[in-house]
């Protein structure tokens, strides 16, 4: 059997699959597929209820999966895909500021990032969005990547047969180097992950040693560096604790005081958004700022007293 019979007999399940493992959060490429699956159909060799739906389902089952672990985990999800990610400090918190800038629209879009196809899911859930709603644009989201690709391909439909007879005689050699492309896109996706983790390793300080501190009266300046989707899904903070964002240090560093101990903390896998504005800080002369491991969670593990974010606060300056 040659390619070409291969995928007009299993085109339809292949289609799922791919689409499926890549929605649940592998890194496998599925446009490629909807573009041979877009061919396929011009050349009326596959049908075009196979060719949407099979694609659209394959989609949507996991997203539904991930809106559930929004809705029920809330911010644990995001903390999870970050965990499993290849780019622990962006994976979350640009996908987070595009939710938060743009809202349901996200998701008609969504597909087309990389990243934001599988953080979208957990993010409508956490922030509220109702079943309803996501239904509705994910399903447009999906829809739209599938019809474009599905689209293009069929543009060259004529040249199906002539392809697929190349790719027999050297469907070997395209495989081989597809896989080792896919290898070494994701190994130095790993090796940046190690870089980024090992640029930002620095001294911590522990819950224990920050509530001892508080308590013995030391006066210790707290910064919350969540983003504000962040502390909305999450409105607890450690009491006293003001905002600062990442992006705000350039305008706002002159409100940190140099001879004073600084704690930031966050609720990111590694820390990774405490030690990445303590190492910024670091090199604006503020020296006395350490991530307070383990962030906001480790804090309440030890059910250490938190309070309730005020929205009026969110953008609170030091006095």
């Amino acid at each position: 059997m040659n390619t070409l019979q291969f995928l007009v007999e299993y085109g339809g399940w292949i289609l799922f699959a791919v689409l499926f493992l890549e929605q649940a959060g592998l890194p496998i490429p599925a446009l490629p597929l909807l573009v041979t699956a877009g061919a396929l159909v011009g050349a009326d060799k596959m049908s075009v209820g196979v060719a949407v739906l099979a694609p659209l389902v394959a989609a949507v089952l996991p997203d539904l999966a991930w809106y559930y672990l929004g809705r029920v985990k809330g911010g644990r999800v995001l903390g999870l895909l970050c965990k499993i990610s290849l780019e622990p400090d962006s994976c979350v918190r640009s996908s987070e500021d595009m939710f938060r800038r743009h809202g349901k629209s996200t998701l008609l879009i969504a597909k087309f990032v990389p990243g934001l196809s599988t953080i979208a899911p957990p993010l409508a859930g956490i922030t509220g969005m109702t079943l309803p709603a996501f239904l509705l644009y994910d399903t447009g989201g999906a829809l739209l990547l599938i019809i474009l690709s599905e689209g293009v391909g069929a543009l060259f439909s004529k040249q199906l047969e002539s392809v697929m007879a190349v790719f027999d005689q050297i469907g070997g050699w395209v495989l081989a180097i597809a896989l080792i492309g896919l290898a070494t896109f994701v190994a130095y996706k790993f090796y940046r992950r190690h870089q980024v983790l090992r640029e930002h390793r620095m001294a911590k300080i522990s819950a224990d040693e920050l509530k001892t501190m508080m308590d013995g009266g030391q006066h210790v300046i707290i910064v919350d560096v969540r983003n504000p989707l962040s502390r909305k899904t999450d409105p607890e903070a450690i009491p006293g604790a003001i905002h600062l964002l990442f992006e705000e240090i350039e305008h706002r560093q002159d409100e940190l005081p140099k001879n004073q101990e600084i704690v930031l903390y966050c609720t990111c896998p590694n820390d990774i958004s405490s030690a990445r504005t303590a190492l910024k800080l670091k090199r604006q002369g503020v020296q006395r700022v350490r991530p307070l491991e383990g962030g906001l969670d480790a804090w309440r593990e030890r059910r250490f007293p938190t309070e309730r974010v005020e929205r009026s606060t969110n953008q609170q300056h030091l006095s």
